[in-house]
């Protein structure tokens, strides 16, 4: 399901889109907000095709989603939504291996910059591959990735991995 959305050719970033299909929506031309990158649209847009609700437009919009949604799973909202957090990169990929939606989240303490959000992806890897890159995710960002490991998609945010970074599991539908 997550290959099927084609994230390397959709939410692409720097232009502005619906967070539903990952199309642009407004035009080349559109300078307003709401097009620097998509990770938070991407993650709300996996997750409601799944049938899991994570915070999303309209509760809440595009620019600045990915700190709201980390905000929000850690909330008694979420936790009530079917949320729980995961202690670390191994039960992480492990939860994602049995098929369960995990996310990866970081907030940026700047509360004005925006954060992080990506999906865990299943993976057979080693803990020392995990100890050392984190879990495999797909991710919409300033590079989208079919595939790739926290340590690279989270790369752009200072303080975020491997200790800013929060993992957060629901069990599949």
């Amino acid at each position: 399901m997550l290959d099927e959305m084609q994230v390397e050719s959709l939410w692409l970033s720097n232009q502005h889109i619906n967070w539903e299909t990952g199309e642009p929506d407004r035009g080349g031309n559109y300078e307003g907000p709401g097009k620097h990158t998509h990770c938070s649209a991407f993650a709300a847009a996996a997750a409601k095709k799944m049938g899991i609700y994570i915070l999303r437009p309209p509760a809440h919009g595009q620019v600045l989603l990915a700190n709201a949604q980390a905000e929000w799973l850690h909330s008694a909202e979420a936790e009530s939504k079917g949320w729980r957090k995961v202690g670390g990169a191994r039960e992480a990929q492990a939860e994602a291996n049995r098929g369960s939606l995990v996310v990866v989240v970081f907030a940026n303490p700047d509360k004005h910059e925006p954060g992080h959000v990506a999906i865990v992806r299943p993976s057979e890897k080693s803990l020392q591959a995990l100890e050392r890159d984190g879990p495999q995710i797909i991710q919409a960002g300033q590079h989208n990735h079919r595939s790739t490991v926290v340590r690279v998609g989270f790369s752009n945010h200072s303080g975020a991995f491997p200790d800013g970074v929060r993992y957060y599991v629901h069990s599949p539908n």
